[in-house]
């Protein structure tokens, strides 16, 4: 029998968001039911809100989370009632060439649940990356949904389900970040932050973090950054290479999305050295670049998506790094909240107050 459950929608383009009841249908073949016990406030979040991810409003904001599962549907062998994830944007579906070439992480056809969620008026929902889950409940496709330890914190779990795993991704998956490394990134937000941390777990020697707001600069730091740069009052690109025995960086990551950071990263890295973009650029952003430079710097400009990550081979090995102590996830938790003080969360945001906001069930 089909659930009510309250959740956070966007309704229209730059609409405050607001708390409605949803409608779960029962989950059909390889989807799932989760209970949501938290789930953080992404900047992604907030595209779909301003409609620069696309114009389907309205949209069931969420995406960041961990939760129990409650039902499964037909077919479902791979997580039972009562199993505790993470819920993943990227369900690979294992069939398509790049699964086949034994490459999942560029799935290119991954799973979403079938049905739809809706208001009680009929209306259907877009759940934020095919997941939903400022409610406390939502459906997913099965494979959505990434088994760990349950001992874990879930306002901590939850944020490897986007902004921590992108950013240690884009480091060690798309990055290649090894030992004695140089590495430069660009934005120190919550993903850039990540990127910090995974540099620092690969074994980079030096970790230059660049940002604009001093305080974000002090953050990175004691994620493991062991210079920083405030671009705003210094040239990011000379301050770089001053730092690099006047080479560059050999990773530079990039965790803004503007083609002005994105520029500073392509010149502040070591010849043959690796870009990497994990930021998130809108639609209509432009990148200029003289091609003798791109043909003449060697090397590699990679774009990551969700760090590379192999969800279901990632989630764990993270998670138990953290019961480790080697990497120290929650430090990305700023604040806990609830559904009702979503659009609050936008605006701490937006004002970089906060690592991440999440949202507590």
């Amino acid at each position: 029998m089909p659930q009510h459950v309250q959740g956070v929608i966007a309704p229209g383009r730059n609409e405050p968001v607001r708390v409605e009841t949803i409608v779960i249908p029962d989950p059909g073949p390889g989807e799932a039911v989760v209970k949501i016990q938290a789930c953080g406030v992404c900047h992604t979040d907030l595209h779909y809100k301003q409609g620069a991810i696309n114009d389907e409003f309205p949209f069931l904001l969420g995406h960041e989370a961990a939760g129990i599962v409650e039902s499964v549907g037909e077919g479902v062998t791979d997580v039972t009632p009562g199993d505790f994830v993470i819920l993943n944007w990227r369900a690979v579906c294992g069939t398509c060439r790049a699964c086949e070439r034994g490459r999942p992480w560029y799935c290119f056809a991954t799973h979403n649940a079938q049905q739809k969620m809706t208001l009680l008026d009929g209306t259907e929902l877009s759940p934020a990356l095919g997941i939903g889950a400022f409610a406390e409940k939502t459906l997913v496709a099965a494979g959505q949904c990434t088994k760990v330890d349950p001992a874990v914190a879930p306002e901590v779990a939850g944020l490897l389900g986007c902004g921590v795993m992108a950013g240690i991704g884009a480091a060690i998956n798309t990055g290649n970040v090894g030992r004695g490394d140089t590495v430069a990134v660009i934005g120190c937000g919550g993903v850039g932050d990540a990127a910090i941390v995974g540099s620092r777990l690969a074994g980079a020697a030096k970790i230059i973090a660049v940002d604009i707001d001093d305080r974000k600069l002090d953050k990175a730091r004691e994620m493991g950054a062991t210079h920083t740069v405030n671009s705003r009052s210094t040239d990011a690109v000379e301050a770089i290479r001053e730092l690099t025995g006047g080479f560059g960086a050999d990773v530079v990551i990039e965790a803004v999305g503007r083609p002005e950071t994105y520029e500073q990263a392509f010149y502040a890295r070591d010849l043959a050295g690796t870009v990497v973009l994990v930021g998130v650029p809108s639609p209509e952003m432009k990148l200029e670049l003289p091609l003798l430079d791109v043909f003449g710097r060697g090397g590699a400009l990679k774009s990551s998506w969700y760090g590379d990550c192999l969800p279901s081979r990632d989630f764990p090995m993270l998670i138990d790094l953290h019961q480790q102590g080697r990497i120290d996830l929650a430090a990305f938790v700023t604040e806990t909240v609830g559904l009702g003080d979503v659009e609050k969360a936008f605006a701490r945001m937006h004002e970089g107050d906060v690592l991440r906001s999440v949202v507590v069930l």
